[in-house]
């Protein structure tokens, strides 16, 4: 038997705090199949951060230059900073059957499940309120002015969970990474990206 597979577009998206990094970095270590499309944007690079891998750090001048060449699948301005997915980084993975993972914000998100109808949308969700606080407060890479701005914006996000075709609550690490692993298995054999041959 032959088997062909077009690439999967994987769309994680939640509210900051909420364990997104911690799951895209441990189904990248799991799953060889999948590349990160590294997002640019126009916000300083955290001490914790690396170029080119974690973003492409831009200036805004950098950035005006992409928007008005049309290099973005998405782009959206999150907590004061802007951010962009660049099409080249995709398109060209997928064209080569690569898996493409992107870690996105909701509003970029949106965007993207708007022009990729066929793209698995998994949205992940925080226990609560107070333990999306917590957690924000725990990593230290923002202060309270910014810590608060992203709890409010929250609110809003979580509303939108309905548009994205699975949800997982991370109250636990090792359940939250089965339940998006089971989604992923699953997504492979969906017949929009996998075409088996039978023989006579």
């Amino acid at each position: 038997m032959k088997e062909k597979r077009k690439g999967m577009l994987l769309v994680i998206s939640g509210p900051s705090g909420a364990g997104k990094g911690t799951l895209v970095s441990r189904l990248l270590d799991k799953d060889p199949t999948f590349c990160f499309s590294v997002s640019v944007t126009t916000r300083e690079r955290r001490e914790n951060e690396i170029e080119d891998v974690h973003y492409h750090f831009i200036s805004d001048e950098e950035y005006d230059k992409l928007l008005a060449e049309d290099a973005f699948i998405e782009h959206a301005s999150v907590h004061g900073h802007r951010y962009g997915t660049l099409k080249n980084e995709v398109y060209e993975r997928m064209e080569r059957g690569q898996n493409v993972l992107l870690d996105i914000d909701p509003q970029g998100a949106k965007t993207v499940m708007a022009k990729e109808k066929e793209c698995v949308s998994v949205f992940i969700l925080p226990p609560s309120y107070h333990d999306l606080k917590v957690r924000l407060h725990t990593r230290n890479t923002e202060n309270e002015e910014e810590i608060q701005r992203r709890l409010n914006n929250a609110k809003g996000e979580i509303q939108q969970m309905n548009k994205y075709r699975y949800l997982i609550v991370n109250d636990d690490l090792e359940l939250a990474f089965d339940q998006l692993m089971a989604v992923v298995r699953a997504e492979k054999q969906n017949s929009v990206r996998y075409i088996p041959e039978i023989e006579e």
